[in-house]
């Protein structure tokens, strides 16, 4: 039988009481990290590669200020429920989403100058908190759009099942750099099933192309994740597309992208982390979105 893979990771660990220093140095990086405090010691994750690597660079660091620690995979914590830890998950990424909320509404009564400096911290931020949403917390989108507004406006959201492809053809459409599994599976979708004359671009903001179509973008508008849709999701429901391969094939970015296990399904994980090794080794943000697309499309095709 298969080994289980465990659902969460847990970091323990105890310092020497003389290791004030190295106490506050592993605390801050595990409130980068977004680690849920489990009492004395004990701080969690959700299983990933990445926060597993966290996990252990952040015990390798407890062991060099001469104290003890261990990470653990789990199924279970505590007898609490996945759907509770979760929760307390978001409502931790609610208080930071919140007084970033704060913070902008301040930022708008500065003058252009002030607001212009301001915004780039919050948007600096903005990409932290986003980068420990492991649950994708519904004050998210408030944010993202507090700080479009400062920005002076978005483009208008496409509402998800109301798209028709006549308009989005021969298109722009534009994502963030480093294209993960969602985005590539999104650009492999649009070309295959909704716009086979798109052309790709890249930035950080979807003001920096006005014209393009935003897809998995932080900033409103455009296609991206909807409720506990990923962007892949989205454009299948809002395109009204079809079929069992792209059903299933959804499940598949679903589980790889959110990291939620919603489908249990496990096939694009890998897919996932070769275009997280690719982009390490520092592919090309065009480069990395074709092949990541034809990876997608090999595996759509297997379902066939």
């Amino acid at each position: 039988m298969a080994e289980a893979i465990p659902t969460w990771l847990v970091l323990l660990f105890r310092l020497p009481s003389k290791q004030a220093s190295g106490r506050v140095d592993v605390w801050r990086r595990l409130k980068r990290a977004g680690a849920l405090p489990l009492g004395p010691g004990g701080h969690l994750l959700p299983d990933s590669p990445e926060n597993r690597e966290r996990f252990e660079w952040l015990a390798e660091a407890v062991r060099h200020y001469r104290g003890e620690a261990s990470v653990l995979g789990v199924r279970t914590v505590g007898g609490l429920e996945p759907g509770a830890l979760r929760a307390r998950f978001v409502a931790a990424r609610r208080a930071d989403y919140a007084r970033l909320l704060g913070d902008a509404k301040a930022l708008a009564r500065a003058d252009a100058r002030s607001r212009q400096a301001g915004l780039a911290r919050l948007r600096k931020r903005m990409q932290e908190i986003t980068d420990t949403d492991y649950f994708g917390g519904p004050m998210r989108e408030r944010a993202e759009a507090a700080l479009q507004q400062l920005a002076g406006g978005a483009p208008a959201r496409v509402a998800p099942g109301k798209a028709s492809r006549k308009g989005f053809t021969g298109r722009v459409w534009l994502t963030r750099p480093r294209p993960g599994i969602d985005r590539c599976s999104s650009a492999w979708l649009i070309r295959n099933f909704i716009d086979p004359k798109a052309r790709f671009r890249f930035a950080g903001d979807a003001a920096a192309v006005p014209e393009a179509i935003p897809f998995d973008m932080y900033q409103p508008g455009g296609f991206g994740h909807r409720g506990d849709h990923c962007t892949f999701e989205t454009l299948v429901s809002g395109f009204k597309l079809r079929g069992r391969g792209l059903r299933l094939l959804a499940e598949m970015v679903h589980d790889a992208d959110l990291k939620d296990e919603k489908y249990g399904r496990t096939e694009a994980i890998t897919i996932d982390r070769i275009l997280k090794g690719w982009a390490t080794a520092g592919m090309p943000d065009q480069e990395l979105l074709d092949k990541g697309a034809e990876l997608i499309g090999g595996l759509y095709r297997s379902l066939a």
